[in-house]
């Protein structure tokens, strides 16, 4: 059996006259800036044009470019090797923003004529934003090139037994390193959104709270001081809090350690690179935060990669064209954006 596993990520700008481009690839898209055309094409031109110059700065920090393709590419290669007993699998990379896009990775499965096609994000919590998104886009250019090979999407996997694993062994090392002194604070620090999105019934949020939660039951940390915050706001909009910058602050007020982890990115990229290795850690020392250690993302970790295999395995044994890590709807009601709704 021919399976063609495409993994959904955001893509990043591969230089620097590659981010203007990428920012109204984003802005262009009605997941992100929900007003009709011809407005939408416009504010994305004015968002991108005047964004562009801070963007540049920020990826001129970690080289000039994102590194998520090269580390996506990565995580393929390891999940193709972890999945070598399931017959002839192929991942496929397909970012939502920039290059390879769908249209491009469409065709590479098409060429590759599989018998089945397992859409994987590499968001474990589902948005309409994110998975959504890469989910409608994949079906409509499908549709368009005529690719008609039985298809499963994974909506999510916010606890999968795996991920969650990796997670907790990556904050057990952090916080075994920082010895005997004042017990440190864990941030799980998550990408924010308007809170518009989730009044709207997008279930991001409660999924990011699922995973935190789950990550500290595994480290049974007794008395383990933690919360869930939010970076990355932009705009003028309302966004859902705490914000990662206020809880930093209050750890200087409280003269506590950080341990913080990317709770949503499996990945690293500027955000993890720059906003939390550079930007958080200055704001760290400003605030009298004693120390900030920074928990990597999961990368290719075996546990995170034995998670993705277990996705793969179910979808090619379940006859249902959507599944979750249990298989079927993991929201609450409240979440009327769910996928299962």
């Amino acid at each position: 059996m021919r399976t063609a596993v495409v993994l959904f990520n955001l893509g990043g700008p591969d230089q620097p006259q590659s981010v203007e481009p990428f920012l109204f690839n984003l802005f262009s898209d009605p997941a992100i800036i929900s007003v009709p055309q011809p407005f939408r094409w416009l504010l994305a031109k004015l968002i991108s044009r005047k964004r562009a110059p801070i963007a540049q700065k920020i990826y001129a920090e970690i080289g000039g470019s994102s590194p998520l393709l090269a580390l996506t590419r990565e995580q393929g290669a390891a999940l193709e090797q972890a999945c070598s007993d399931l017959g002839e699998v192929k991942t496929f990379i397909c970012m939502r923003y920039w290059h390879p896009m769908s249209d491009e990775t469409v065709k590479d499965v098409q060429a590759f004529a599989p018998d089945k096609i397992v859409l994987l994000p590499l968001y474990p919590q589902f948005s309409t934003t994110t998975s959504g998104s890469s989910f409608k886009d994949w079906h409509k250019t499908a549709k368009k090139h005529g690719l008609r090979a039985p298809t499963v999407e994974i909506c999510c996997y916010p606890k999968a037994e795996g991920w969650i694993a990796a997670q907790a062994d990556l904050i057990a090392k952090a916080y075994a390193l920082a010895g005997t002194g004042t017990k440190p604070r864990v941030l799980f620090s998550a990408h924010g959104l308007p809170e518009k999105v989730i009044a709207g019934g997008d279930p991001y949020q409660w999924q990011v709270e699922q995973t935190a939660k789950a990550v500290v039951d595994q480290l049974s940390i007794e008395g383990l001081d933690w919360v869930v915050c939010y970076q990355s706001q932009v705009g003028p909009l309302k966004w859902i809090g705490p914000s990662t910058d206020d809880e930093i602050a209050r750890a200087g007020t409280d003269n506590v350690p950080l341990i913080v982890l990317p709770i949503a990115f499996v990945s690293e990229h500027s955000e993890t690179l720059v906003e939390l290795d550079i930007e958080y850690r200055e704001l760290a020392h400003e605030k009298g935060v004693p120390s900030y250690t920074r928990v990597p993302a999961v990368g290719t970790h075996p546990r995170f990669i034995d998670a993705l295999t277990k996705l793969v395995q179910r979808a090619l044994v379940e006859q249902n064209a959507r599944l979750s890590e249990t298989g079927g709807r993991l929201c609450p009601a409240t979440c009327g954006q769910c996928p299962w709704q």
